[in-house]
């Protein structure tokens, strides 16, 4: 080979791998690791709307430094969870760039009307960052994109799974709880009766208005307390009553009799409003707060239900006599 054809073969050579560094696919390339937003302050946002590609949307605001559900009339937030959030969107970079080919954005769940979230942050000075959550290709890692950008990264920082869209995700779901060694009686009343119940001294619990002949299903009444001295809610509904809610007429009313360790008494009610056609649940409002909440069947449908037989001892069976 003559020296200008070597010269043209080394040319070539360099070309190609010029094209190759242009053009190859960037599954793990660095792109100078910067901040995906920069600038981004975690205490300058004052909102976080996160919606999936559910229909699921939620959305937490900031007041008085207090994150709340904007939909629930501001029900309490867990602030470690929402401010835990705003700091690894913050930390997100560019360092594993994927792809700038917007053909791929449906492939990796990023796309503007196809993805598995959209979380977007909203600043004190108005700005607003728009992140979307796509696809993991393996554990710890997701896809993302920011809005209005074609460039697609992998992140370790946090996937679609740490961002939920519903409201259970960010609140602390106990909505009631009442000290059960202090519960000393109970009244349960419902479309079967009223039924009520005293705990006495020894810790045994008795049934008010039984017959000579009829016994107090203790284990029944203690399953009652157990039940209504902690409820989990499924989502909080905020603090204005709504007819139909049915707490007009509720379906259900419970009254707890607690006595601290001083021999105060206090009383706490649970009203159990209508049953939902979409998803069973029942609204229940306490007197321990001014939030309406939504429950779960299981916790509600047993109060609802309850008859009088329910709370006592079954008679023994008698024993069949054989024929003489």
């Amino acid at each position: 080979m003559s020296r200008g054809n070597q010269i043209l073969a080394i040319l070539l050579v360099v070309q190609l791998a010029l094209a190759a560094a242009v053009l190859w696919p960037r599954s793990a390339s660095t792109a100078g690791g910067e901040p995906l937003f920069p600038g981004l302050e975690a205490d300058q946002v004052v909102r976080v709307t996160i919606a999936d590609g559910e229909g699921e949307r939620i959305e937490l605001t900031r007041n008085a430094g207090q994150w709340g559900l904007a939909e629930a009339d501001n029900y309490p937030c867990q602030e470690d969870a929402v401010d835990d959030i705003i700091g690894k969107v913050a930390a997100i970079t560019t360092d594993r760039l994927i792809t700038r080919t917007p053909a791929s954005h449906k492939r990796l769940q990023v796309a503007d009307g196809d993805y598995a979230r959209l979380v977007e942050l909203e600043l004190a000075d108005g700005a607003v960052h728009q992140l979307y959550l796509g696809t993991s290709p393996s554990y710890g890692m997701a896809h993302v994109r920011a809005a209005g950008e074609d460039a697609v990264y992998l992140t370790p920082e946090l996937s679609s799974t740490d961002v939920n869209a519903r409201a259970a995700g960010w609140v602390d779901t106990l909505y009631l709880s009442v000290p059960g060694d202090q519960i000393v009686g109970l009244t349960l009343e419902n479309g079967n009766g009223m039924f009520e119940f005293q705990k006495g001294e020894g810790g045994a619990w008795t049934m008010v208005g039984l017959s000579a002949d009829e016994t107090a299903n203790a284990n029944n009444v203690e399953s009652l307390a157990n039940r209504v001295s902690s409820v989990r809610m499924l989502r909080p509904l905020g603090t204005e009553a709504q007819e139909e809610y049915g707490l007009q007429d509720p379906s259900a009313v419970v009254l707890i009799r607690t006595q601290d360790e001083a021999g105060a008494i206090e009383v706490t009610t649970l009203h159990v409003g209508s049953r939902s056609d979409e998803d069973s649940s029942y609204v229940v409002k306490t007197s321990k707060t001014a939030y309406y909440v939504r429950v779960a069947e299981y916790t509600a449908g047993d109060l609802v239900d309850k008859m009088r037989e329910d709370f006592l001892e079954l008679p023994p069976t008698a024993t069949p006599q054989p024929a003489s």
